[in-house]
């Protein structure tokens, strides 16, 4: 299942890549193409090494010491070591909604963040499992993959909008005023379901990883069903909607029933919980 969830993000990543050259081709100039990469690659990039900054302040997350969270330090510790990592930076958000999340670049530049409102709800086996899930993303290099996501897409969106602006010229190589309208609404549609595509794949692939580390599925089932059903019943979340895909869970919670599907952050809690209980059923 590991396996899968590395080839289908490889496969969407594909898809994103393909898409770029596909719209690329049908405006028939390479210099549009050039000076939208080069603007994605340079906005994301600030995004990809000022990521942890940018998701921390977002959610008011504040650091706390060993001393303050000696469990928390020792779960975080230890599942640290299972996965031959740094200790990871700890935070905690003062977030009333049950949710965490884990930030960084690379293992060396980690972050993990768990809210106020997660701590009462879990019990020890299944905040260890959710820490577990966060590490995963760190170790799985899980950021990186968005980003470079995020650059294909902000490249797609680009260009698309430089159809639509030009278009309707008197250029002979101008590409067909239909052809540009149908990429200017289409294509950063197409795009972010792709793109919102490589980010359920992760929280795949975090949840398979995590139970791994843990040696618990069913904790982490546990924990994500208990996350689902009291993060109903709490106030909106406050951080910034960008830094929804690093949460555990969606903190914008919405429909995910048909269309609401592809423009969600995160697969749906009742999938996450199936495949954990197929992992645990073959242990």
């Amino acid at each position: 299942m590991i396996a899968w969830n590395y080839l289908k993000t490889t496969l969407l990543l594909a898809g994103l890549g393909g898409l770029l050259l596909l719209i690329g081709q049908l405006l028939g100039g390479r210099l549009g193409l050039t000076i939208a990469l080069v603007l994605a690659v340079a906005l994301n990039a600030g995004s990809y090494f000022f990521s942890d900054r940018l998701a921390l302040r977002a959610s008011a997350a504040r650091p706390v010491t060993q001393a303050q969270a000696p469990g928390l330090y020792a779960m975080v510790g230890e599942l640290a070591e299972r996965l031959r990592m740094p200790m990871p930076r700890l935070y905690v958000s003062p977030s009333q909604q049950p949710n965490a999340f884990a930030t960084g670049r690379n293992p060396k530049h980690a972050a993990v963040a768990v809210t106020e409102g997660i701590l009462p709800i879990l019990d020890e086996r299944e905040l260890r499992a959710v820490l577990a899930h966060e590490l995963a993303h760190v170790a799985n290099r899980d950021i990186l993959i968005s980003s470079v996501a995020a650059t294909i897409g902000a490249a797609i969106t680009y260009i698309a909008q430089f159809a639509f602006f030009f278009g309707g010229s008197d250029d002979e190589d101008a590409p067909n005023p239909i052809v540009a309208i149908l990429l200017a609404i289409l294509a950063p549609i197409a795009a972010m379901i792709i793109q919102l595509a490589v980010t359920r794949s992760r929280e795949f692939g975090a949840d398979a990883t995590g139970a791994q580390v843990s040696s618990d599925p069913q904790a982490l089932a546990s924990a994500l069903r208990k996350i689902e059903a009291y993060g109903r019943g709490t106030a909106p979340a406050t951080t910034n909607p960008s830094t929804a895909h690093l949460f555990i869970s969606n903190p914008f919670k919405g429909g995910m029933g048909g269309v609401a599907r592809l423009f969600s952050t995160h697969p749906a809690t009742e999938e996450r919980v199936r495949r954990l209980q197929i992992l645990a059923n073959r242990r």
